[in-house]
């Protein structure tokens, strides 16, 4: 049976093995991805942990995506060598190697890097994660920056996940960063960079402000199942992930996930929507989410 990987045939063996290692070895192991983010602890700072007082311990994603069964844990470098020791070879690392603070304003995004590509080598990583402001002013030194780790993430045969994200004034006036101009943007923008995997937020419809959007994004009224397909189909042979965003209830989360599996995502990368719980309601979502992402 031909897997997905099989359709992208530009991928290098290194990236190959680790992709396969990724989609086929660990999580739904059926190509599906169900990645467990925990970057938020610099991106958002210690406010995302308070829910509950066991997720504030790094050791809890860490179980959790253990016992769970995802197909990976994506974080800093600190939480990885500090806490991965006994996960080894058991949870696949997605290393995060860009990364700010919501500390000053974000007028002129841009994420410094916090950690490199040999980094990731070094401690076993089965792919790296880029933040990328698509549109931000400061995006001429964000992608002078990224074409450095793709040179080094090519040499070493890493995947890239791309975080894309719109952001900054141009953006905010064209429709703001979660429409499907932005969105459908960034998809593209991931797939000319050459990644291997975009994360990606799904895009709204606020008709409030779709006049905003250039044509013929401003006439355009599609469902939700209609946006994920028009977004994917952008992303053309980059594999697309989509993010849940902050804790919704949930029938609205598992609607969201069989949505953008049907309309071609390739999985998803949800973490406050599954950390932010109680130990065995974590799991028991986890769950549903796994046994979904078999039958769409």
């Amino acid at each position: 049976m031909t897997s997905r990987l099989d359709e992208l045939d530009y991928l290098t063996l290194g990236k190959r093995v680790r992709l396969h290692r990724l989609m086929y070895e660990h999580g739904p192991s059926n190509g599906r991805l169900l990645i467990l983010p925990i970057d938020q602890g610099m991106e958002h700072g210690p406010v995302d942990f308070f829910p509950h007082p066991g997720c504030e311990d790094p050791d809890f994603q860490w179980r959790l995506a253990e016992k769970g069964g995802y197909s990976g844990i994506a974080l800093h470098l600190g939480l990885a060598q500090k806490y991965a020791q006994k996960y080894a070879g058991k949870v696949p690392i997605v290393l995060k190697i860009n990364g700010k603070t919501r500390i000053p304003p974000a007028t002129h995004p841009m994420s410094p890097m916090t950690a490199s590509v040999e980094d990731a080598v070094r401690i076993g990583a089965d792919a790296i994660g880029y933040t990328l402001y698509v549109g931000s002013p400061n995006q001429v030194a964000d992608l002078n920056q990224f074409r450095k780790v793709k040179a080094d993430a090519d040499r070493y045969g890493m995947p890239i996940i791309l975080w894309a994200y719109p952001r900054g004034e141009a953006i905010d006036k064209k429709g703001g960063r979660d429409s499907l101009y932005a969105v459908d943007y960034a998809a593209r923008i991931a797939n000319e960079l050459g990644v291997d995997v975009v994360k990606l937020n799904v895009p709204i419809d606020d008709a409030k402000h779709r006049g905003e959007q250039p044509p013929p994004y401003d006439k355009l009224e599609l469902s939700y199942e209609e946006r994920v397909k028009k977004v994917v189909k952008s992303a053309g042979k980059t594999l697309v992930l989509f993010s849940g965003g902050s804790m919704m209830d949930d029938d609205d989360l598992l609607y969201r996930a069989k949505a953008c599996l049907e309309g071609g995502a390739n999985g998803l990368i949800f973490g406050r929507n599954l950390w932010q719980r109680q130990w065995e309601d974590a799991l028991e979502i986890t769950e549903k989410l796994k046994k979904l992402m078999g039958e769409v």
